[in-house]
């Protein structure tokens, strides 16, 4: 199952590292600004054509949009995962770990 929320940050993600506007993107794509935008909260889908025109546009791999990686499938959200600890203070990564714990139980 596709969670397109997180496709939605990283396809953002892509397009800011890329320097290039909403604007941009959309006209390059054919897309509304405002679609681009719901695409990019998660709260609109994004076909698969569609998102293999928007990886040439942003210079990136399907998978790096997918699942995360380039590379194998099984890292799924690693590298999300990382940067959001990365991201933490000490306090915020120990609560992080006990709620995983937690959840990791059932």
């Amino acid at each position: 199952m596709i969670d397109y929320k997180i496709v939605g940050e990283r396809i953002k993600k892509a397009r800011l590292e890329k320097g290039m506007s909403q604007v941009q993107v959309a006209s390059k794509i054919g897309f509304s600004v405002a679609f681009l935008s719901r695409v990019e909260r998660g709260s609109a889908n994004i076909s698969l054509t569609r998102l293999n025109q928007l990886c040439d546009i942003l210079d990136v791999e399907e998978g790096a949009l997918l699942n995360g990686t380039s590379q194998k499938s099984e890292n799924y959200l690693s590298n999300d995962f990382k940067e959001v600890l990365d991201n933490c203070d000490d306090k915020q990564k120990k609560l992080i770990y006990r709620i995983a714990k937690l959840i990791s139980k059932y």
